[in-house]
């Protein structure tokens, strides 16, 4: 029924998002990604995320 994501599949999808979005865009995509996924298990872990100083 249902199995893991193999290597043929991920080659698939990978070619798929370079199509849609354009190589350049892939990396700015990614970063997004890995930040709301951050932020999800923070929130989901309930901790309060330091604010960081900014220095000007």
């Amino acid at each position: 029924m249902l199995r893991s994501i193999g290597l043929p599949e991920l080659l698939v999808i990978l070619g798929v998002a370079v199509l849609l979005f354009g190589g350049k865009k892939i990396p700015e995509v990614a970063k997004g990604l890995g930040e709301g996924i951050r932020n999800f298990k923070i929130a989901l872990k309930g901790e309060d995320k330091p604010e960081e100083k900014k220095q000007a």
